[in-house]
């Protein structure tokens, strides 16, 4: 799941959360959109941690000359 999709799981919660009136007698469609809007966050969380490892810059190798020519 990129950040595209932790986005879509953050609106869709707060869909849920904030703009709906409908109510179901086994779901808590408020708990629902809380829930939906928190895994969205630890994605977006996630996602950019991960995202910093892979730019992070390593040094090059050091590479050691050596003289291989022989004494005449």
């Amino acid at each position: 799941m990129g950040i595209g999709g932790c986005i879509a799981l953050i609106a869709v919660g707060a869909i849920l959360t904030f703009a709906t009136d409908w109510e179901a007698e086994s779901v808590n469609l408020d708990l629902v959109g809380v829930i939906l809007m928190a895994v969205g966050l630890i994605g977006i969380a996630t996602f950019t941690s991960i995202a910093k490892r892979r730019r992070a810059v390593v040094a090059p190798p050091t590479v050691i000359e050596r003289d291989h020519h022989q004494g005449l």
